[in-house]
């Protein structure tokens, strides 16, 4: 084959402009598009393609490649940690490619940081909120001194360095897929999900950093990562880091016990739902019982009451009058402190904010009234923050060294991001997490199976 095969980037995918019946090394990765007259394949795999062109001596025109070079410095007086080092490193001798593990408040963002200045390309970097967007973005522009463009939240400001929502990098990548040579992804455990793994796939970036402190998925799904930005490549859990990288900590479980009426109820309403469950023998333990669950719930007799039940049986266990008095001798016992309450709904959330006269924020907060109470929480104003789910990842609240957990799911991944929440550490601190759970419900259960880490091992 003796003219050059052109390469262009379309729509999240490539087009390799070379007669049907050529031969490729590559041609796993491509399938034939009449339509077009020309071998198509996924924009992830540029990279491949182009250096089994390279290697095979096959001449090339690489239109796709819209990427800059660029002369990136740090302005950040700051000496990168060891375990930062070691884990750039790693990431390069993993062929710019791979996952970086490391727990909540160790400075993942610079790890990325120094990727960017070693790659010197055009970078985006993805994130799952609107609040660690404009975190982020901060933090680029400090650090280098340079405009930072933002996807998302009424953005739409594509640059050089520029930082995304998962959702808006879904829905641009199509157009701006071939634009960025480096692709960092914060907490990645998302990409995944769905579709947000498109987003990887219409991207040409031949580097690529996923970060995150608890990369595995209950679903099983994380394998997908090695594909999607390469394997684990560096990793450092809660227990490996020591020299004051993070504050020292402690955890305790607090059990409660029901006021006899909520014990009553919660037993009349349990015993419906486990019927229900027994009855048509659903395993809530596999992993497709919830969705068994659901589908009886819609179509057999009792379904409407079981479903009832549970929402019942579940909200007394986790939101109860034991629980808000427990949180209120916390509140007195830590007074002065800062202190963050976690809930698993915003019904607990918004109840405990009305008790104590508190600040809540949800997923309802508006963004600005949202950065205000954060601002107002570092600064000491707010000495206290009830939140949902809103802080469990990303956010910085360095301030914080207490937290309750009042309620949530039988999530590892969430309960240590919550502890990690309050490990950035400072002169004299010492972190304290608390879980209150109602004893002898099946919350008992859910905290088992989320305080099955090696963050809450020497404490059990």
């Amino acid at each position: 084959m003796n003219a050059p095969v052109t390469i262009r980037f379309q729509a999240g995918t490539l087009l390799l402009e070379a007669p049907q019946e050529a031969s490729f090394p590559f041609l796993e990765r491509c399938v034939w598009d009449s339509r077009v007259s020309c071998w198509r394949a996924p924009a992830i795999a540029y990279a491949d393609i182009v250096l089994a062109l390279y290697r095979e001596h096959i001449p090339y025109d690489d239109q796709a490649r819209a990427y800059e070079t660029l002369s990136l410095q740090s302005h950040d007086s700051r000496t990168p940690r060891p375990y930062q080092q070691e884990a750039l490193q790693t990431w390069l001798a993993a062929q710019r490619r791979g996952v970086v593990v490391l727990p909540t408040g160790t400075g993942k963002t610079v790890v990325a940081h120094l990727a960017m200045m070693a790659c010197q390309r055009s970078t985006l970097v993805v994130v799952p909120t609107i609040d660690l967007m404009t975190q982020w973005t901060s933090q680029l522009e400090k650090t280098f001194c340079c405009p930072v463009g933002m996807l998302g939240g009424g953005s739409h400001d594509v640059l050089p360095l520029t930082v995304s929502t998962y959702d808006s990098a879904l829905l641009q990548m199509e157009f701006i897929g071939n634009r960025f040579g480096l692709l960092v992804v914060d907490e990645c455990h998302h990409l995944p999900s769905g579709m947000y793994q498109q987003l990887a796939r219409a991207a040409i970036a031949p580097y690529r950093l996923g970060l995150s402190a608890t990369p595995e998925r209950n679903d099983g799904e994380d394998t997908a990562l090695d594909e999607l930005l390469g394997p684990i490549c560096y990793r450092k859990d809660i227990t490996d880091m020591e020299d004051g990288y993070l504050a020292p900590y402690s955890t305790i479980l607090l059990p409660v016990q029901l006021p006899q009426d909520d014990w009553n109820e919660y037993q009349r309403q349990r015993a419906i739902y486990v019927q229900f469950v027994r009855q048509h023998r659903i395993n809530l333990s596999s992993p497709q019982g919830w969705g068994q669950f659901l589908r009886a719930c819609t179509r057999m007799p009792g379904g409407r009451e079981a479903f009832t039940a549970y929402l019942a049986q579940k909200r007394i266990a986790l939101g109860n009058q034991s629980k808000v008095q427990k949180v209120w001798e916390l509140l007195l016992k830590h007074r002065g402190e800062r202190i963050l309450i976690f809930t698993a709904d915003n019904h607990t959330a918004y109840l405990i904010g009305e008790r104590f006269l508190l600040p809540v924020i949800t997923h309802h907060t508006k963004a600005i009234e949202r950065k205000e109470m954060l601002e107002c929480f570092r600064a000491g104003e707010y000495p206290v923050l009830v939140t949902s789910k809103v802080l469990n990842e990303g956010v910085d609240v360095p301030e914080a060294s207490v937290a309750i957990v009042v309620s949530g799911s039988g999530s590892t991944r969430e309960h240590v991001q919550r502890l990690g929440r309050i490990l950035r550490p400072s002169p004299g601190k010492s972190a304290i997490l608390y879980e209150i759970i109602t004893a002898n419900t099946s919350e008992s259960y859910t905290s088992d199976r989320r305080r099955q880490n090696s963050a809450y091992e020497r404490f059990d």
